[in-house]
């Protein structure tokens, strides 16, 4: 496998690998000398991918579809953000005028609508669901950190169309049970949040304590942002993430998380704030059933190992039932702006 990665400095500073076993990974901040060595490389290559949110997403693009590579893929890790942002007109900077119509399969970290979306709006031809998965070596139960420790935890970026359920689903239940501790991690909150006395915030979260930060946690909350919700079958890596701490998971309710985790035996859902109260005081005992039938399944269904499988599977379908490429110069009818 070969990796190709624009250096950037928000990456720089946080890179946790840059070397793997039978992995190559070219880091380049000019787009020419790049080319040159993916034009190269993939010649000969079985497979081409693209990821969205790739810096130089529509070039990199080209040079696979222009290619003689067996196989051009390209991996949406947010697609009800793109979907959302083509159908508003803003379009995405990693995907084309001729949208996804030149690759010869497109995978969804999302599935449900947002397979069907992937075709009728951005022209794939053929879309398969690879979500996301936890590796066991990095997320597995620690020994707990004192100034992690909470009733009640939730890891995430601030995001304006996940406000409204964070403070249903954590600020509200904060409220209400005053007497319980409350530990909120992530970027980009603003000063006007709705902090409560018994809410703690962890402003800058390293990647290598996520593990420690669900092992002190008693319960913790995953809030799915509302583009995703609304298109269901989206589950969060830290869904797999907390599972594999031994860390019970209260979560928002979507179209298909009975899918990922059986609901009531290996997770709790929430509606509303009550809900959440109501998980919080479940007894430990009861938590811990939850959270072992949850680490069972993530080690059975979610692993890396899992979905490298699952990717090798969906490609070697792909082989086997591959059309000829057309020869068209027609655009999908709705068009991402490069």
């Amino acid at each position: 496998m070969v990796f190709f990665e624009r250096d950037v400095p928000y990456y720089a500073e946080n890179r946790d690998l840059t070397s793997f076993e039978d992995v190559r990974l070219h880091l380049y901040s000019d787009w020419t000398d790049a080319a040159r060595l993916a034009a190269e490389e993939l010649r000969g290559a079985d497979v081409g991918m693209v990821t969205s949110y790739c810096y130089d997403g529509v070039r990199a693009s080209e040079i696979i579809c222009d290619s003689a590579v067996p196989l051009r893929i390209f991996y949406d890790l947010d697609t009800p953000v793109t979907l959302e942002r083509i159908r508003s007109g803003k379009g995405v900077g990693y995907i084309g005028p001729r949208g996804l119509c030149d690759f010869d399969l497109v995978l969804s970290y999302t599935g449900g609508a947002a397979l069907d979306a992937l075709k009728l709006d951005l022209g794939a031809s053929a879309v398969a669901p690879l979500y996301g998965s936890v590796d066991p070596a990095v997320h597995c139960h620690v020994a707990p950190m004192s100034h992690y420790l909470g009733d009640l935890s939730y890891i995430g970026t601030y995001a304006d169309d996940r406000q409204a359920a964070l403070e249903e689903l954590f600020v509200e239940p904060a409220r209400n049970l005053l007497n319980r501790r409350f530990v909120i991690a992530g970027a980009s909150y603003p000063h006007d949040f709705p902090w409560s006395s018994n809410i703690f915030f962890v402003k800058h979260l390293p990647p290598q304590e996520h593990a420690a930060f669900f092992s002190s946690s008693r319960l913790t909350l995953n809030v799915t942002r509302s583009s995703m919700a609304r298109m269901g079958y989206c589950p969060s890596g830290r869904l797999f993430e907390a599972a594999a701490c031994g860390t019970p998971i209260v979560s928002d309710k979507w179209a298909g998380i009975e899918q990922f985790f059986v609901p009531g035996a290996e997770i709790l859902l929430a509606e509303s704030h009550n809900d959440v109260v109501d998980a919080v005081s479940l007894t430990d005992e009861e938590l811990r059933r939850c959270s072992r039938a949850a680490l069972e399944r993530v080690m059975e269904c979610h692993t890396a190992e899992r979905r490298a499988t699952e990717l090798e599977q969906i490609v070697d379908g792909a082989w086997s039932t591959k059309l000829p490429r057309p020869m068209t110069s027609s655009s999908p009818s709705t068009q991402a702006e490069a």
